[in-house]
This record gives C-alpha cells, structure tokens and sequence, in this order.
C-alpha cells in the first residue's frame, strides 16, 4: 500500500513538474535548453544563414524568458551589437535572450554588403512611386539579384532581392520558431532592435501582416522607412515602438521637430525617408493617441537626450516615444540599449 502511494506520489510530481515547464513560456521549447551562446547556421530559401545568440547567463531550464532579435546595419553581421559588452552584460542583468541573425549579401549570388530588405529599399520606388533617392547623385548600391529579378526599377535600390524580395521576414519569423524550439522563449514577450538598415526593417516586420502579431514592441535605431512609407501596424496589432535618433544624422536625418516632410540623405548619396515626426505622429494616430498639439516631452532621466510623445507622457506607459540626441549616425549604445530595455520591459503586458 505503502509502495503504491509513493509511486502514486512520484507520478503525479513529475506531471506537475511538466505541466510548469511545458507552460512557462507556453512554448513547448520551455522543457530543454537545446542552444548555448554561439554563432550557429540554418539554411533557408536555399541559401547557408548565420545568426549567433546570446543566452543570459543563469537562465534556468524551462525558466521563460523574453526574446530579443537584434538586426545589425547595413554591411555588418551578427557580431555587430553582441560584440558589445554593455549589450550583453545589460541582457544577463535583465534576463533576456539575444539572437542576432546576419542579412543577405555575402552569399552568393549577391557577394555585396549584408542588408536587410523593407519597403522601397529593393524596388527603388517610394510609396508613391517615384525614386527614393537623386539617382544622378547617388552612387550605385544594386545588388545583382535585384537586377536578374528585374526587382531594382531605377539606381536607388540598395538591398538583397533574394528570393520573393520579402524573405527577410518569412527568414524571421523561421528563426523565432526554430530558437524557441530549443529556448523557452515567452511568446508574449519577442521584441525586435536594429540600428541604421536594420532598424528600418523592424518597421517592416510591425507594418506586415505576416510578422506584426510575433512582437509586442520594437526600438528602431537610427533607421526610418523610405519615403512615404508610413504604414501602421495591420489589423489590431497594437506594437509600441520606441525610436532613437541623431539630430546630426547625416546618412538617415530625423528632421526637426514637428516636421513631417521627407528627410534627405547628404552624405554624399541623396535617399529620401519619412521623418521622425512624421511615422511616430502616423503610429501614435493609430494607436489613438491624439496628434492634433504638439509631441510633449517624456522625462527618462537621461542627459542630453530628449524625448516626446504624442501619447500618455508616463514614461511608464508611452506608447510611441522619440528620442533624440547630438549625434551623427551611430548607434549610441551607452544611451539607447538601456533606453531599449528600459521601453521593452515597460511594455511587457499586452
């Protein structure tokens, strides 16, 4: 009697343990840590891929965690944030996993810097139409295959056009699953950073109706859309979004304040994107928050840096924020990555 009571008891302990860990995350990837940190290879749309990952040291075996994806800028890799100590010392404190895939351009057939495509970037063509940059003042970035799949429509065109021309984001959301299949992932807590190019494509994966619903925030760093392209998160994907600029950002300009009218490369090429103002007023709009007086300052305890927002100015609650500071076109970790975190971690309720 006394054994059956004890196998009974052993039973009903390892289901319970089960039950925890299969819904920690509501994953079923929260059973087993299958991944440590390194760079490791899939391979996608026929080509090798290269994405490293960065896992907090002490996460626990079917503890959830949230996923950060980190997308580098244009011509760099997956070392680009996770060779920064801050960044991976910041993530441990915090507890989040980091996962850095490398773009398209090393590989054949483009053999051209690494990038990463949205809306514009490989057609040439603005939301309008016309060219996203003074062709005859801008040197010539066209990847090979944006020719071979007649995708490039003018010289502006300036990232990969493997596959659909869209695979980046089909490539994304692959990567999440494949990761969480390995990593007890929160599902309700994946986020998506990029700096310059890559902060451009955290647009598009809140703009696509195929990604918007896997993030609950992204933090765009020194990249907006091109021209015109001021689209909203689909359907009702309510994506806060933080983004950090340089008010002496040559490469993508973030405008004055309160100027919604294009911006213009002048670095020596003369691309064309929206404004800082002008996509954080069409996103706060959508969210419901009113546009109609100016974006009122939100207080972050930084020096230097300053920050607005046309929604709620609780720093706690700001479902948009734009944040500016003296600089050029650079990534500015020392501000922006806590700011990056600070956001995420502000919005971890949906």
């Amino acid at each position: 009697m006394f054994q059956i009571q004890k196998i009974t008891l052993l039973l009903f302990a390892v289901l319970l343990s089960f039950s925890f860990s299969a819904c920690a995350g509501d994953n079923a990837g929260c059973a087993e840590n299958g991944i440590q940190s390194g760079i490791y290879t899939t391979h996608f749309d026929g080509l090798e891929r290269t994405y490293r990952v960065h896992v907090p040291a002490g996460l626990k075996k079917g503890q959830a965690a949230p996923l950060l994806l980190l997308f580098h800028g244009w011509s760099g890799d997956e070392n680009d944030y996770l060779d920064e100590p801050l960044v991976r010392e910041e993530a441990d404190r915090r507890g989040y996993i980091l996962l850095a895939p490398r773009g398209i351009g090393s590989e054949a057939p483009d053999g051209r810097n690494n990038s990463w495509t949205f809306r514009g970037s490989a057609s040439g063509l603005d939301a309008e139409g016309a060219d996203t940059c003074n062709d005859d003042l801008t040197r010539d970035y066209v990847y090979p295959s944006c020719l071979d799949a007649g995708i490039a429509k003018n010289g502006c065109s300036w990232t990969h056009c493997q596959g659909k021309g869209a695979d980046d984001v089909d490539f994304t959301l692959a990567l999440i699953d494949k990761v969480s299949g390995k990593l007890c992932v929160d599902a309700q807590r994946v986020y998506a950073a990029g700096s310059s190019n890559g902060g451009m494509f955290t647009w598009e994966l809140a703009q696509n109706a195929k990604s918007a619903s896997h993030f609950r925030a992204i933090a765009p760093n020194i990249g907006l859309p091109h021209r015109g392209y001021l689209d909203t998160a689909p359907g009702d994907a309510a994506i806060p979004v933080l983004l950090t600029t340089g008010t002496l950002d040559k490469t993508v300009p973030p405008g004055a304040w309160e100027d919604s009218h294009f911006t213009t490369t002048t670095d020596g090429d003369h691309f064309y994107y929206t404004s800082a103002t002008a996509i954080t007023r069409a996103w706060a709009s959508s969210l419901g928050c009113s546009t109609k007086e100016a974006a009122a300052a939100v207080e972050t305890g930084l020096e230097n840096v300053d920050c607005r927002s046309y929604c709620n100015t609780d720093p706690g609650l700001t479902r948009v924020l734009d944040c500016r500071a003296e600089m050029g076109h650079d990534s500015g970790y020392s501000w922006t990555w806590g700011l990056t975190l600070d956001f995420f971690d502000q919005h971890a309720e949906r």
